[in-house]
């Protein structure tokens, strides 16, 4: 069985991701379609997994928030 986290910093993150899907009024299913278009391949369940356990790489934040169109910081880096 996997730990969730309990860093603070990890749960802020998970936090604000899941906020931005229900902003958008998003599931995980809709996120895995949205991170298809950006050619990131995830499946439902591995999204489910992340969220849950509170833990992922920058690199998947970086790709959510591009994935769901957050307009902020984030946008003002050069990404693939």
């Amino acid at each position: 069985m996997t730990k969730k986290s309990k860093d603070p910093w990890a749960i802020a993150v998970k936090s604000y991701l899941k906020s931005e899907l229900v902003k958008r009024n998003l599931s995980y299913g809709d996120l895995v379609t949205l991170l298809a278009e950006i050619g990131v391949e995830e499946s439902e369940v591995s999204i489910r997994n992340k969220f849950s356990r509170g833990t992922f790489s920058a690199v998947f934040c970086f790709q959510v928030l591009t994935a769901v169109k957050v307009e902020n910081e984030v946008g003002k880096i050069a990404l693939p």
